[in-house]
């Protein structure tokens, strides 16, 4: 089966929700193609989608890499295969279901009614939509968000989102090789170099629910990334 749009799902060590998130996204009305993009998990992730390929064999595509090498990375492999085999739409999904995703049919009228270069699933655009993180984790990526949104200028309710979906023309615009950051900067990376390319970005309010199976990858390190890469984002948009 043919689809415009392709679902990239970076992985590692998703064993308990693999098969569930695919499933999932396959049922949907709309016809999406999923590539997992899978950092050699030791838990045989890897193995169960390719038991899976058999099930769907034109709409369900893998890249293993030898390492677990960080989300950006693994989003710009993704981006690259995904121009390669002409998508005209695709999207960035969490395989933990914190992205429910009956909304990439969202993100998709978006693109496709509205206009958009860029859709964002935001959990900030009407309120707060967060569900089961502690209040320190809501008050630490709310205030982020007001932080990127101040230091930037961009008009983002939730730039530091992981739930996007770019038409073709951002990703091909955007030079993927000059990407600097991996862990959640790379999320607000490539949407500062969309808006200086002045992309039409709307924003889709989701509901984010925390995972319930698998463990979160989030540390300090991620976090320190995104607070010093920003700066230097800005820093470095005024000499270009």
């Amino acid at each position: 089966m043919q689809s415009d749009s392709l679902v990239i799902i970076p992985t590692y060590n998703e064993i308990e929700n693999v098969e569930i998130i695919i499933t999932a996204v396959f049922q949907l009305k709309k016809s999406f193609h999923i590539l997992i993009v899978d950092d050699n998990s030791p838990d045989g992730t890897a193995q169960k989608v390719e038991e899976l390929q058999e099930k769907y064999p034109q709409a369900l595509h893998l890249e293993v890499r030898k390492e677990k090498s960080g989300l950006g990375t693994a989003y710009i492999h993704g981006f690259k295969w995904a121009l390669d085999k002409d998508y005209e739409y695709v999207f960035e999904m969490d395989a933990d279901f914190s992205h429910n995703p009956r909304d990439l049919v969202r993100l998709y009228n978006a693109c496709v009614r509205h206009g958009a270069s860029m859709a964002i699933g935001s959990r900030y655009v009407k309120g707060v939509n967060v569900v089961n993180w502690p209040l320190q984790r809501v008050l630490l990526s709310y205030g982020a968000s007001m932080y990127v949104k101040t230091i930037t200028g961009m008009k983002i309710h939730d730039p530091t989102a992981g739930f996007v979906c770019y038409k073709r023309e951002v990703i091909e615009t955007i030079d993927l090789d000059k990407i600097k950051f991996v862990g959640y900067a790379f999320q607000i990376e490539m949407k500062f170099k969309a808006h200086l390319q002045q992309f039409k970005m709307i924003e889709v309010p989701i509901i984010f629910k925390d995972r319930t199976r698998g463990k979160s990858k989030m540390n300090g390190k991620i976090i320190n990334e995104a607070i010093f890469g920003v700066l230097s984002l800005k820093w470095n948009s005024f000499f270009k």
